[in-house]
This record gives C-alpha cells, sequence and structure tokens, in this order.
C-alpha cells in the first residue's frame, strides 16, 4: 500500500491554509498539483542546460535534446506505444484532437452506433468520464468503428493518471493525454498516433525544425515526430512531464488505482448518508469521480460553502 503521509510532503502546496482552513484539494480532474521533483526538474534545467532542441551543435543544445528524447521515450513505455516516432509533444490534449481534426477532417458527435456511414472518418471517444467516472469500453468501441472503417481517437485526459494504459491492447490510431492532469506541467501534452498513420498526414504547423529542406522547387518535410512539432518546442515541461511519469510509475499504477478506488467508494458511502443528497452515475465500472447535488441547493453556492471550509471542488 501507498505511505500517504509520505507522499502528502511530495505536494508542498498541500500545507495551504484556505480561510484558516487546512486545504482540502479535490479538484484534480481540471489540473493536478506538482510533486517538489517535478518542479525542480523544471529549475534545474532552465539553470543548467537550457538550449533550443534539435538544432544545436553545442553542449547545452545536445544535453536539451538529449533529455527532451529521452522524455518521449518515457511517453512511449508508459503508455506501451511501439515506437517514439509515434509519440507527439503538443500543448496538451485539445491541441493534440485539433492536430487529428485538422489534419483529418470532419468529426462526427452523434450517437456513437447510429453515427456511422461511408462518409465516417473519425470517430473521438472519451476513455474516462469527469462527469461520472464511467470507464467506456474503448477497446470494444475501436473494434467496432475500425469495422465500419474509421479510425478512432482516444481522450485519455482522465485515465492516464488513474489507471494502466496500453494504447496498443486498445488498438486506437490515436491517444492524447495532458501532462497538468498527471501531476506534470502546464502547456505540455501528448499525441500518439500509428506510425503509418502519421506519415500520411500533412503537417498541422509550419516553421523551425518540421522542415527538412526548401528549395524553390519543394519543401520536403522532416521525418516523425518532428514534423508535428513546428517552432520551439516546450523542451522544458517535456523534461519535467518525464520526471511526472516516473514519480507515478514509481508509486505504481495499481497501487494509485486501488487507493482511488476505496477513497471513491467511501465518499459515495458517506455522501449517501447526507439527507437529500443526490449522488449521479452508478456505472459498474468507474473511477473515483463523484457528482452530487444536496436538495436544491445551487451547485455554485455549495462549491462556494466548502471552498469556504478549505475544500476545492468543481462545479457546473
Amino acid at each position: 500500500m501507498l505511505d500517504v503521509d509520505k507522499i502528502r510532503k511530495d505536494f508542498p502546496i498541500l500545507d495551504t491554509q484556505v480561510y484558516g482552513k487546512p486545504l482540502v484539494y479535490l479538484d484534480n480532474a481540471a489540473t493536478t498539483q506538482k510533486p517538489k521533483a517535478v518542479v525542480e526538474a523544471e529549475v534545474a534545467e532552465y539553470y543548467s542546460c537550457n538550449a533550443n532542441v534539435h538544432r544545436g551543435v553545442h553542449f547545452l543544445s545536445e544535453k536539451a535534446t538529449e533529455l527532451m528524447e529521452n522524455a518521449r521515450e518515457t511517453v512511449r513505455s508508459f503508455i506501451g506505444a511501439n515506437k517514439t516516432e509515434e509519440i507527439i509533444f503538443t500543448r496538451g490534449t485539445t491541441e493534440g484532437i485539433n492536430l487529428v481534426a485538422f489534419s483529418l477532417g470532419e468529426l462526427i458527435w452523434e450517437e456513437y452506433e447510429k453515427s456511422f456511414s461511408p462518409r465516417t472518418k473519425l470517430v473521438c471517444i472519451t476513455h474516462v468520464s469527469n462527469v461520472l467516472g464511467t470507464v467506456n469500453p474503448v477497446e470494444k468501441m475501436v473494434a467496432f468503428a475500425h469495422s465500419q472503417g474509421a479510425l478512432v481517437l482516444v481522450d485519455g485526459a482522465q485515465s492516464v493518471p488513474h489507471m494502466k494504459v496500453n494504447v496498443k491492447e486498445i488498438d486506437c490510431d490515436f491517444f492524447v493525454f495532458s501532462g497538468h492532469k498527471v501531476y506534470g506541467p502546464t502547456g505540455i501534452g501528448i499525441l500518439y498516433g500509428k506510425e503509418h498513420i502519421m506519415e500520411s498526414l500533412p503537417p498541422y504547423q509550419g516553421g523551425g525544425e518540421m522542415i527538412s529542406s526548401v528549395s524553390w522547387e519543394k519543401t520536403v518535410y522532416e521525418r516523425l515526430p518532428y514534423r508535428f512539432e513546428a517552432g520551439t518546442p516546450n523542451y522544458v515541461a517535456a523534461c519535467a512531464l518525464k520526471v511526472a511519469l516516473d514519480y507515478v510509475s514509481h508509486l505504481g499504477m495499481d497501487n494509485i488505482a486501488a487507493w482511488e478506488h476505496e477513497l471513491g467508494e467511501y465518499a459515495r458511502q458517506r455522501l449517501s448518508a447526507i439527507p437529500h443528497m443526490r449522488i449521479f452515475g452508478q456505472a459498474t465500472r468507474r473511477e473515483s469521480v463523484v457528482s452530487f447535488l444536496v436538495g436544491d441547493i445551487h451547485h455554485l453556492d455549495m462549491g462556494t460553502l466548502l471552498d469556504r471550509l478549505g475544500i476545492a471542488v468543481r462545479t457546473g
């Protein structure tokens, strides 16, 4: 089991007082707090090897490039991808989805099975709901979409922090997640894409290191993954993301999942005892997200009341 008291010491912000009350942070679906190791990794890189990556021949640039590519390998291993060429650094989940959407075409947002037609090119599904905690059967959904000739993008922003993910087992064509929701920095995210598909897509943006050569006759784009990382990447955040993934790997994803499941069930049990409590979402397979209303109390009023008690929750 996890040593929770020891782990709490890795997150100094949890010592914060809010309106004279100890902070209870429950808004992880929006963003997670950062352990000291992640913040220290960012500071260390800025102080020791801050230089643009992939384009310099001097020591600092080569060191920064090495750190970023090591981070890419960590991400590859963490989500079970075949090659580092399939790992694209983005600003977050949203940019990853937009990259795929703009490169392929129109998204279909209707009821899942009924939406398929010969025109369906891409299906975008959420791995875990950030409202109800429902874990969708993505393997089954991906298989059905493939049988209809469609590609599939899985939004893993809420699954990667809470469970083991293996993109090969899911067999999705694309998978996206954000660094800041798995204890990493803001402004960094990951797009995984199957190599043969990514090679067939035109670049999403132009400029910087994504171009191999330019002449009057033609432009030759860089090989994967660099052709989709235009301009100066957030290489410092990429390296800090590596530290964040190493951190949760050290704790053990199975340990994290078990502890969160225990906390989630405990929360539901205690909340159910409150008069006029309404808890939403009763899926058999779910993560530790609890959505609720108490009587006719408006959610903003409840959120404000809890905030005055030092408890941070998501409302809306």
